[in-house]
């Protein structure tokens, strides 16, 4: 039953004037007043939106505050680091009643605790006009990266507090296999650069704006956003996606275990999922929506790529090895 329909029935105490939502920084620098607009409509409750740093930040501050959680809902907890969450036993019960929307393939986290919100492609992003300036080739492949010129042209985040630095080692897992070392050692030669999370990397390093890294990990949709938020009309993305190298990453909510107000949390959760906020909503996160009826803005059937065979490991196979392989990426890369 909706918080709109039992609201009736309801005490001043049981129906919250706010819920806190925890979500990831990406996410939260672009929260506006219509975001949650349709949901305070429809309940009367606000949303308080609290910053946490990127996902891996996010998720280790829930799980040390599990029980007695700062928020009532946590929000971009992804499947790279979902077994942390789960593992660390922050969530409450809770399947959203339009489940059904989502397709199978996106459904990888158990559904009793959290929902899958949308998907994305961590891919490496170049700045188009950087190469026609210097009159260069953008990479084609994993392998190009490895020329000393061109590691000193990328910039990534640390896969122990980023999400798409997570899942951009992984794709190199995937790629190299037991080989993958190498592949990032080469980097670490050339002089890749790695910064602590996907703001710093996309906004302080990439040539796009301002920074000396025409190359960035960043995601598939970027390109998209970038024309929807261009000060200037633009016709073309001034950004492009390399598709080799790109990984899959699925964000997901969950109601945080300890909440005053289950219920209420679960009703943001099924908003979150809902048409209309999918379809307005999450361009501002550089995704696409999960909810399978919702459509797309023009700007993300026009600009978009969406490789056709990005990697993807098993949730499973990373819990049991992301800590290990995080600990080995980072001897290797800062020793």
């Amino acid at each position: 039953m909706s918080l709109a329909l039992a609201a009736c029935g309801d005490t001043a105490a049981e129906t919250p004037e706010t819920l806190r939502l925890l979500a990831h920084d990406s996410f939260a620098d672009a929260v506006n007043d219509e975001t949650f607009a349709a949901f305070t409509e429809e309940t009367g409750i606000e949303v308080e939106v609290l910053a946490g740093g990127d996902a891996g930040s996010m998720v280790t501050q829930a799980v040390l505050t599990a029980g007695n959680p700062t928020a009532d809902v946590l929000f971009g907890v992804d499947d790279t680091f979902l077994s942390r969450a789960i593992d660390g036993e922050i969530f409450t019960e809770h399947t959203s009643e339009l489940i059904d929307t989502v397709p199978a393939s996106l459904r990888v986290g158990p559904q009793e605790l959290v929902t899958p919100i949308d998907f994305g492609d961590v891919c490496l992003n170049y700045d188009k006009a950087w190469f026609e300036d210097k009159g260069l080739e953008v990479p084609a492949s994993l392998d190009d990266l490895r020329d000393p010129a061109v590691a000193a042209s990328l910039v990534v985040e640390h896969p122990a507090t980023s999400s798409p630095g997570l899942a951009f080692l992984l794709a190199t897992m995937d790629i190299y296999g037991a080989d993958w070392r190498d592949f990032w050692a080469d980097l670490k030669e050339g002089g890749v650069k790695v910064v602590p999370d996907w703001n710093t990397a996309y906004y302080a390093d990439f040539t796009r704006y301002g920074g000396d890294r025409p190359l960035v990990v960043s995601y598939a949709s970027s390109p998209p956003a970038e024309v929807i938020f261009a000060e200037e009309p633009l016709e073309t993305a001034p950004t492009g996606v390399i598709e080799a190298g790109c990984y899959r990453q699925i964000e997901f909510a969950g109601v945080l275990d300890g909440t005053d107000h289950p219920e209420a949390a679960g009703d943001l959760i099924d908003s979150l999922l809902s048409g209309g906020f999918q379809e307005t909503s999450r361009v501002n996160g550089f995704v696409f929506p999960a909810n399978d009826n919702a459509d797309r803005p023009a700007e993300f059937v026009d600009h978009p790529v969406i490789p056709a065979d990005p990697s993807q490991l098993d949730p499973d196979l990373i819990a049991e090895n992301r800590e290990a392989w995080i600990q080995e990426w980072a001897e290797l890369m800062e020793g």
